[in-house]
């Protein structure tokens, strides 16, 4: 065998070993998110949703909170914890309007027929608390609460929705009249 054709051997024997490899990653990935099922129904449904790696970019509207707008970029993991009873959904993300590190922490809550959120960032002076109830709203997934904002207790909304390999985050406040103001648009893909 000439060195040529060894050559081309040998690139063809890289290429389908890589191939192959690619293969078992993608098929990993898949058993990964169908292994991560949940004992409760409505945990079943979020995590079909939103287990698994996500790239994020997040972007801030100009406001009183974000006064030049900003972005960050980051990564987020989420994954079923407590044997399927809860969504761990943990966020890194850095860029202009500041580092980002947080966790929230999803259940269903049968008595109440909702989902509870306790969310923690990285705020030194109250880094956790609980955040709001939220609902499915037809194929988003809505969270209400209160937050205060200069001194007044304002209400917001942070919305998910979803396609199979992608998911957007609107946070917005209560602008009056029923309005709702977005303020933050965090749009995360699949890894």
């Amino acid at each position: 065998m000439n060195s040529r054709a060894f050559a081309l051997l040998f690139c063809m024997f890289l290429f389908s070993s890589r191939l192959v490899a690619f293969a078992e990653v993608q098929r990993s990935r898949a058993t990964t998110i169908q292994s991560e099922r949940s004992a409760v129904p409505e945990m079943d449904r979020l995590a079909q949703a939103l287990v698994g790696d996500w790239n994020t970019t997040e972007t801030m509207e100009r406001s009183e909170i974000f006064p030049n707008g900003g972005s960050r970029h980051g990564v987020v993991h989420v994954r079923l914890a407590a044997g399927g009873t809860t969504l761990l959904y943990e966020v890194h993300s850095d860029g202009p309007a500041g580092k980002l590190e947080g966790m929230l922490v999803i259940w269903w809550d049968k008595g109440a027929s909702l989902y509870r959120l306790f969310v923690c960032f990285n705020n030194p002076a109250h880094p956790c608390k609980m955040r709001g109830s939220a609902h499915w709203d037809g194929e988003t997934f809505v969270n209400d609460y209160e937050e205060i904002v200069n001194g007044n207790k304002t209400s917001w909304r942070d919305s998910f929705s979803f396609t199979p390999t992608s998911h957007t985050l609107v946070a917005a406040v209560n602008a009056g009249k029923g309005k709702m103001k977005v303020l933050i648009t965090t749009k995360a893909t699949r890894r």
